[in-house]
C-alpha cells in the first residue's frame, strides 16, 4: 500500500471513529435523517405498520392466517408467511384506522395505492391523542393529484410513481401517540395498499408538529380572493402548497399574486409574489414552444416545485385542468403568533385590463406548528368535493 493510500486509510478511519463516539454523545435520534448522516448511529428503533403487521410491533410481520387473510385465495396452496394478507378492504361510508402509534417517534415515510376515487377517501392524522385532525385532505390532494388524474411527480416530499403510487417524505414527528386514518366516503368499496415507516426515539422540544389542510371554492365569487389557509394560531413555518386549477374562461389564467400575512398583518402582507407561475418556480404562463414552434404548456417535476396540465379528451370532459405544487424546504416562511395565505385569481380581458377569474380552485396548506392548533373549516361534503 502506498504511502498516499494509508494515509487516506488512517483518515478514514478516524472520521469513522470520531462520527461514532459524536453519534453517541450527541444524542442523535436517527429520526431525522438525510445524505449527510447516514452513518450516524442511533437508539432509534425502526418499525413500520401494513395490512401484514397492522401494530408495527416486533415479530409480528406476515402472521395472518389464510381463514383472515385479504389474499388468502391467492395463497391458498402457500399458507402463512405467504402474503396473505397484503391489502385491507374499507367499505363504503366507513373509517379505518391505519395506525396507532405510541410515542415518541416520527412518521418518516408513507406508501399507499388506494382505488377509487381519490377525493373520496380522506386522510387523517392526529398527534398526541387530539380530538381534531392536524391533518384532513382528501388522499388525492394530499400526494398532489388533486383531479383525479394519474400524474407523475417526483419531488423530495411527495412522490408518484406508476401506477398510481403514493408516497410522503414528510417527516412527521409525535411525543406521546399517532393516529393515521382513512375514511371512504364512495358508496364503493375500497382497497389499499399501505406501508407506514416510523422511527421510535426521543423527540427534541424545538420540533413542531405537521398539518395539512384541504380548501374548496366552485366557482370563485367575482373580484374575491381564494383564501389557501387561514387562521392560523401559533408558531411555526409553511412548508408547501398544492393548487388545482380549473380554468372556467379562455386565455391565461395565472396573473395572480399569492400573499402571506403574517404575525398581525392586516390589510397588507409581508410576502407578496408576483404571479401564479413565479411562485410555482415558472414563468411566462409556463408556455413553451414545440419542435414546430408552437405554444403550449410543458409538465414538469423537480425537487422542490412542479405543474402539469390535464386535456379536454374532446367529449363530455371539455375542460382544461392544472395542478401544481411547491415546497418550502430551503425557504421555509417561518410565523410567530399567525398566518393566513391567499392567492388571487386573475386573468387578461380587453384593453389590456386583468379580468378577475369565477374558476374551481382547491388546495392543499402544509405547515408545523405548535399545538393545539385552531380547529380546521368542516370539510366539504361528498358532492362539492366531487371532481366535475
Amino acid at each position: 500500500m502506498e504511502n498516499g493510500q494509508k494515509i487516506l486509510l488512517i483518515f478514514m478511519v478516524t472520521i469513522f471513529a470520531v462520527s461514532g463516539v459524536y453519534a453517541q454523545n450527541s444524542g442523535f435520534n436517527g429520526a431525522f435523517t438525510h445524505l449527510n448522516n447516514l452513518f450516524m448511529l442511533s437508539n432509534a428503533k425502526t418499525r413500520s405498520i401494513s395490512p401484514e403487521n397492522l401494530t408495527g410491533e416486533k415479530g409480528k410481520g406476515g402472521m395472518a392466517t389464510l381463514k383472515e387473510g385479504s389474499a388468502a385465495e391467492a395463497a391458498r396452496d402457500l399458507g402463512q408467511g405467504w402474503k396473505v394478507n397484503p391489502y385491507i378492504r374499507i367499505k363504503p361510508h366507513t373509517t379505518f384506522t391505519l395506525a396507532e402509534i405510541e410515542g415518541p417517534g416520527a412518521i418518516q415515510q408513507i406508501w399507499m395505492t388506494p382505488t377509487g376515487n381519490w377525493r373520496f377517501a380522506i386522510l387523517r392524522i392526529y398527534w398526541d391523542g387530539e380530538k381534531e385532525p392536524s391533518v384532513e385532505v382528501p388522499v388525492g390532494d394530499f400526494f398532489g393529484v388533486g383531479w383525479g388524474t394519474y400524474k407523475k411527480i417526483t419531488s423530495l416530499a411527495i412522490c408518484v410513481n406508476p401506477g398510481s403510487a403514493f408516497n410522503s417524505y414528510w417527516i412527521m414527528p409525535f411525543r406521546k401517540k399517532c393516529k393515521i386514518t382513512i375514511e371512504n366516503l364512495d358508496d364503493k368499496q375500497m382497497t389499499l395498499f399501505y406501508q407506514i415507516n416510523y422511527a421510535l426515539t426521543e423527540i427534541p422540544k424545538e420540533a413542531a408538529y405537521f398539518h395539512a389542510q384541504f380548501r374548496r371554492v366552485n366557482p370563485l365569487p367575482y373580484k374575491q380572493v381564494y383564501t389557501i389557509v387561514d387562521d392560523i394560531k401559533g408558531r411555526g413555518q409553511y412548508v408547501g402548497t398544492v393548487l388545482n386549477w380549473g380554468s372556467h374562461n379562455n386565455g391565461w389564467w395565472g396573473e395572480g399574486e399569492i400573499k402571506f400575512y403574517m404575525d398581525g398583518d392586516k390589510k397588507f402582507p409581508t410576502i407578496n409574489g408576483t404571479g401564479t407561475e413565479d411562485y410555482f418556480c415558472g414563468s411566462y404562463a409556463f408556455e413553451t414552444r414545440d419542435a414546430e414552434g408552437k405554444l403550449g404548456y410543458k409538465d414538469f417535476t423537480t425537487p422542490y416545485a412542479g405543474f402539469y396540465e390535464i386535456k379536454p379528451d374532446g367529449l363530455f370532459k371539455s375542460q382544461t385542468r392544472f395542478g401544481m405544487y411547491r415546497w418550502h424546504i430551503t425557504d421555509p416562511i417561518r410565523f410567530e403568533k399567525n398566518l393566513r395565505v391567499t392567492i388571487q385569481a386573475l386573468g387578461w380581458r380587453s384593453g389590456g385590463r386583468y379580468l378577475p377569474l369565477q374558476d374551481d380552485l382547491s388546495s392543499v396548506a402544509f405547515w408545523y406548528q405548535t399545538e393545539p392548533h385552531t380547529p380546521f373549516p368542516k370539510l366539504p361534503g361528498r358532492d362539492y368535493l366531487e371532481n366535475k
